[in-house]
């Protein structure tokens, strides 16, 4: 039987018992009541209440612009739809780039508001003294390195991350780094698949990956993307499962004709 059947919610601790039983994890982002009910029911292991918000709910070119409150309000929203997944929730842009005050702030709000079971922030080295204050707080980090879109005004592009050497050595040395600052699990994106698989079995705490290959102990992807709710977006690492762009199109088409036509509503549809 494997980990993932055995136990009625899953828990940070559940992860690394995953990884040690060679069980893959599973994880989706989801951001409101309706849809983390569907996935939580559907039996996924992690639901990631991603700062993709910024981009597949309200619209924004990138992560950037979203507020600590609006992922807040979206976590709160998430955790009401569950009842045994884990919620691990993003800690936005600003909210933790400039000191370890800040972070630990940051990451305490979402705690006490939404009642989420965890935070996930990005970068390596250089947000190590926030990890280590903010697991020593008792909250659960997960870590995010490769590519890390909030800072694509830097990088200039959504390219795969630790193609050369020095690159892949600095991703090499923070995953240790994350690891001994307490991370639980580790986000690995858009990264070469050799040098993910490398990482994830030098670690002891699971990796979790997005464009970065089998290697991983568990994939994650966005939920508008799997399952086709945005046809735009179809980059190599996707497999999208469903085409609900076509679907809900068509219906919603179907219902304006039988609106206009006077089909709808029908007698056994009325009162």
């Amino acid at each position: 039987m494997s980990v993932h059947k055995e136990v009625k919610k899953i828990t940070t601790n559940t992860l690394l018992k995953m990884k040690a039983a060679g069980e893959k994890i599973s994880m989706i982002t989801a951001y409101d009541y309706s849809f983390a009910r569907l996935f939580d029911e559907a039996g996924i292991d992690v639901i990631l209440v991603g700062d993709s918000a910024s981009n597949v709910m309200a619209g924004h070119e990138t992560t950037v612009p979203i507020t600590l409150d609006q992922m807040i309000y979206h976590a709160q929203c998430v955790v009401r739809g569950i009842d045994r997944s884990l919620v691990v929730v993003d800690l936005p842009f600003g909210s933790y780039q400039s000191n370890s005050d800040i972070a630990l702030a940051s990451a305490i709000r979402i705690m006490k508001e939404s009642g989420a079971h965890s935070i996930k922030l990005e970068g390596g080295s250089e947000v190590v003294e926030s990890i280590q204050r903010i697991v020593s707080a008792g909250i659960p980090v997960m870590g995010h390195l490769g590519l890390t879109p909030q800072s694509i005004y830097k990088f200039g592009t959504y390219n795969v991350r630790a193609k050369e050497n020095e690159e892949a050595e600095k991703l090499r040395k923070d995953a240790k780094l994350l690891e001994e600052a307490g991370c639980y699990a580790i986000v690995l994106e858009k990264i070469p698949a050799v040098l993910a698989a490398e990482v994830s079995q030098s670690l002891s705490i699971p990796t979790i990956g997005i464009g970065a290959g089998a290697g991983c102990d568990g994939q994650v992807l966005v939920m508008h993307d799997m399952l086709g709710i945005n046809n735009t977006f179809k980059p190599r690492f996707l497999r999208q499962y469903l085409n609900l762009q076509e679907q809900i199109q068509g219906a919603v088409g179907q219902y304006i004709k039988d609106v206009k036509s006077g089909d709808f509503p029908s007698e056994k549809e009325s009162y």
